[in-house]
C-alpha cells in the first residue's frame, strides 16, 4: 500500500484520471444509469454504445420509454441479443411510470426488487445515482478482487458473490460510493484482465496474486455451462416482394421478434420440404436456393440454419396466412420488424438491408 493512502483512494484517483469517457457517467440521473447497466450485461461498451445512443434519443425519459410500443422497443434492440433484458426494460419502465409516478427507486432494497434488475445492477445504481455504499460484483470485479485480495472461492457458486461483497464492503468509500464501484468495474475491464497488464498496474506491490504468482488461476471458476445444439431449416415464402413471417410467441430464444417457417430438427431437404408439403401443394411452390450454412452462438445454445427460399403465388401466399400464424409483409416493413440477428445476418447476405 502507498503510505497514507487507503485502497478505496488509490482506486478512485486511478478512476479520476484513468476512466474512459463514457456519456452515462456524466449523470446521476438513474434512468440513463440503469439503462446502460442493462445494455452492458453481457456486452461489450464499444458494442452496447450505440445502442444506448439510440435509445436515448428515441426515449429520453422513463416515461418516453414506458408508453412505446413493443415492437419498436424490440427493433431498437435488435442485433443486441439476450432479448429478456429488453423485455424486462420495458416492463420495469411502465412500472416505474405508472405504478411509481415516474420516480425511480432509490435504495438498494427498492432497486433490487424491480424486474430485470439483479444484485449488481442493484448496487450500481443506488451508489452511483445515490451515493448508497453498496459494494458491486460483477465478472470484472470478481478477477480483480480475486487476485488483490487472495480470494480463491469459486465464483460459479451461489454463495461465493456474498464473500466477495463482504470484503468489498470494509474497502468501499462512504463518501464516494459510486466512483469506487465504477473504479472496480472499469479497472477490471481494462487492467486487471483476463489477461492482465501487471506491468501497468497501480496495485502491483500489494496484489497476492502478482506476489504469487496466481494470475492465471484466479478467480476460480469450476462451473462450466452445458451448451446445446440446434438446427433451424428457415423456409423463406415470398411472392411478388412480399415474405411471410411470424411472431415467436413462444417460451424460446426471441420470444417476441419475428421470423420465417421454421422445421426445426438435423433434418435431409426433402423432410424440410415434406413438412411444409403439409400446408401448401408441393406443385405450387418452387425451390429457387438453399442458403450455406449461418451459425449462430448464444450462452446456452449454438444454432446452425439453412435458409430455404420457395417463391409461391399471391393465393399460396393469401391461403397460408389465413391457415397460418404467418402474415405477408412487404421488403419495407420486413426491415422495419424487430428480428433475430440470425435473420437480419440472411437478409444482409441477400443484399437486402
Amino acid at each position: 500500500m502507498i503510505e497514507g493512502k487507503t485502497f478505496a483512494e488509490r482506486l478512485i484517483n486511478w478512476y479520476t484520471e484513468r476512466k474512459r469517457d463514457l456519456p452515462w457517467r456524466k449523470t446521476q440521473d438513474p434512468y440513463p444509469v440503469w439503462l446502460s447497466e442493462i445494455i452492458l450485461q453481457q456486452t461489450r461498451v464499444d458494442q452496447g454504445m450505440p445502442y444506448w445512443e439510440s435509445f436515448m434519443t428515441a426515449f429520453p425519459t422513463i416515461v418516453e420509454l414506458a408508453n412505446a410500443e413493443e415492437d419498436r422497443v424490440l427493433r431498437l434492440w435488435q442485433g443486441l441479443g439476450y432479448y429478456s433484458r429488453v423485455r424486462n426494460l420495458h416492463y420495469t419502465a411502465k412500472y416505474v411510470a405508472n405504478e411509481l409516478k415516474g420516480n425511480f427507486p432509490s435504495t438498494y432494497s427498492d432497486i433490487i426488487k424491480l424486474k430485470g434488475v439483479g444484485p449488481y445492477t442493484a448496487a450500481a445504481i443506488a451508489s452511483i445515482c445515490f451515493k448508497e455504499p453498496t459494494p458491486v460484483v460483477d465478472g470484472n470485479v470478481f478477477r480483480f478482487a480475486a487476485r488483490y485480495f487472495g480470494i480463491a472461492a469459486d465464483i460459479s457458486k451461489s454463495g461465493t458473490r456474498k464473500i466477495f461483497e463482504n470484503v468489498l464492503a470494509k474497502e468501499i468509500s462512504e463518501d464516494h460510493p459510486g466512483e469506487f464501484n465504477q473504479g472496480m468495474m472499469e479497472f477490471g475491464a481494462t487492467v486487471c484482465s483476463p489477461s492482465p497488464q501487471c506491468s501497468d498496474c497501480e496495485f502491483q506491490f500489494d496484489c497476492h496474486a502478482f506476489a504469487n504468482h496466481t494470475q492465471k488461476s484466479l478467480p476460480v471458476k469450476t462451473g462450466k455451462t452445458k451448451v446445446t445444439k440446434r438446427y433451424f431449416n428457415y423456409i423463406v415464402l415470398k411472392s411478388n416482394a412480399h415474405f411471410l413471417l411470424k411472431k415467436r410467441e413462444e417460451k424460446d430464444v426471441w420470444s417476441g421478434l419475428f421470423d420465417f417457417f421454421l422445421v426445426e430438427g438435423e433434418r435431409w431437404e426433402e423432410e424440410v420440404l415434406a413438412e411444409l408439403s403439409k400446408h401448401i401443394d408441393p406443385a405450387e411452390m418452387t425451390l429457387m436456393e438453399v442458403s450455406e450454412s449461418f451459425k449462430h452462438i448464444l450462452s446456452h445454445q449454438k444454432i446452425e440454419a439453412l435458409f430455404f427460399e420457395l417463391e409461391v403465388s399471391d393465393s399460396v401466399l393469401e391461403s397460408l396466412t389465413q391457415m397460418t400464424t404467418l402474415k405477408a409483409y412487404s421488403v419495407e416493413e420486413m426491415l422495419n420488424l424487430p428480428k433475430p440477428k440470425l435473420i437480419v445476418n440472411y437478409l444482409q447476405r441477400k443484399g437486402i438491408k
